[in-house]
């Protein structure tokens, strides 16, 4: 085989690996049947793969599924483990050691392993399991991307296994629609986000609050984008928490980024506004209700939300590195001394 053809081999083989079809009909063909889903990655890369955790947990009739960090399920690998289980691991630079620890030890145990990564070639893009490389870049389509990635998977997986699933179509659709909604998203909330950064761009200290399927972006919005890319003292809660414990050092002085989302957990975060409007004063509400996303039918739109945002949380974190003129990309340890 001369390079040509090679490389037209590799690129056939690369769109295999990304159609969620064939994915799931190689997975249920060696493995049949699976019962227990695992999502493991380190970082933001985690905060992707909490949506399609809670998806499964929240949908499922068959199986189970955990979301871990990988270095943590390595040393700790659940004694259910097996042929029937699926492993699906993000690493954005497609080297991180814990996430190909994790890997290989889904391997040895004679689980599917689905590995993402942006770096074609790289040791999470080999042959020893099912590798998706992923594009990371302005215009690329949320079902592109690794919060789609897992959920079109999932999708394809639950239609396979479960003669009662019955979201299928609803999530087909939310796809056709979720990237015009975040785009004028983006338009609507600009705005707020300069507002924001100049009136709280020094605050000592600062919680998140999200919940459901979006408490992945609370999580995600702390740790990387204002303790990582922004030095900032910041806390995340799941909204259904604050009133167990967090709400008591609540008043005029703290404050806080409330992501209302759209679906069944909603009550919760109206029930941390109603807290919020009568003994804060410091509160920023971004509303998925009012930034387009009942668009998308109300049976899946909770797993979209986590996506717009995402987003959200760019815009705010570039407003804030604007203001502050802290690149975002500067780090003191991360990469630059042993750890």
């Amino acid at each position: 085989m001369d390079s040509e053809d090679s490389q037209t081999n590799f690129h056939e083989n690369r769109r295999m690996k990304m159609d969620a079809v064939k994915i799931v009909n190689k997975i249920n063909k060696e493995h049949g049947t699976i019962k227990n889903v695992y999502f493991l990655a380190c970082g933001g890369s985690l905060v992707d793969l909490y949506p399609g955790y809670y998806f499964v947990r929240a949908e499922s009739a068959v199986m189970d599924a955990q979301w871990i960090p990988a270095r943590e399920f390595a040393l700790t690998p659940p004694k259910k483990l097996g042929k029937d289980s699926l492993l699906i691991i993000c690493s954005h630079s497609g080297k991180t050691k814990e996430c190909l620890e994790a890997a290989k030890v889904g391997i040895n145990a004679g689980a599917a392993v689905v590995t993402m990564t942006h770096a074609p070639g790289s040791p999470c893009d080999c042959e020893e399991w099912i590798s998706v490389v992923y594009d990371w870049a302005p215009g690329v389509k949320e079902a592109q991307k690794p919060q789609g990635i897992v959920l079109g998977i999932l999708n394809e997986l639950m239609k396979a296994q479960e003669p009662g699933y019955t979201l299928y179509s609803s999530i087909k659709e939310g796809f056709e629609k979720i990237d015009d909604i975040i785009a004028e998203a983006v338009k609507k909330q600009q705005n707020s986000a300069w507002l924001f950064a100049e009136k709280y761009s020094e605050e000592p200290n600062l919680y998140i609050m999200a919940s459901g399927a979006s408490y992945s972006q609370a999580y995600g919005f702390a740790i990387c984008s204002l303790q990582e890319m922004q030095w900032m003292d910041c806390g995340y809660l799941n909204s259904a928490e604050y009133f167990h414990g967090p709400f008591e050092v609540t008043d005029e002085d703290h404050l806080y980024i409330l992501m209302m989302s759209r679906g069944r957990n909603r009550m919760m975060d109206e029930r941390v506004l109603t807290f919020l409007e009568k003994y804060g004063k410091k509160y920023e509400v971004i509303d998925a209700d009012n930034l387009g996303m009942e668009a998308i039918d109300d049976g899946c739109v909770e797993y979209f939300t986590p996506m717009l945002f995402y987003t959200m949380t760019t815009v705010y974190r570039t407003a804030l590195q604007d203001k502050r003129r802290h690149p975002l990309d500067m780090r003191r340890y991360m990469g630059v001394v042993e750890y």
